[in-house]
């Protein structure tokens, strides 16, 4: 099984040459499209964004899955941003208390 307990153990399996092949099996299998933005009727593809593969049930908690593309899926890095709860992603920005003054 698949060690992915260390940032140095994932950064090793993200630069194997089995992981690149998988990556970009499913690129083609998405049509070079996030799949979130398509679910809600938006294209989003290499052209418009960053494309990433995330994996639908977490490595961490389901490292037995890591090359299995059934669990893969292709998300902007928006989406992907979203997905994890990272604060980086572009969604509804805060309306800060003076944007709406001009003087």
């Amino acid at each position: 099984m698949l060690d992915v307990a260390t940032h140095q153990s994932r950064a090793k399996f993200y630069a194997s040459s089995e992981w690149k092949a998988l990556r970009q099996s499913c690129l083609e299998r998405d049509h070079y499209e996030c799949q979130w933005c398509r679910e809600q009727g938006r294209l989003t593809t290499q052209y418009d964004s960053v494309l990433e593969i995330d994996h639908i049930k977490e490595l961490k908690f389901h490292p037995e899955l890591a090359t299995d593309i059934d669990n893969l899926r292709t998300l902007c890095k928006d989406c992907h941003n979203k997905r994890h709860d990272r604060m980086n992603y572009r969604g509804n920005r805060k309306k800060r208390k003076w944007d709406d003054e001009w003087w």
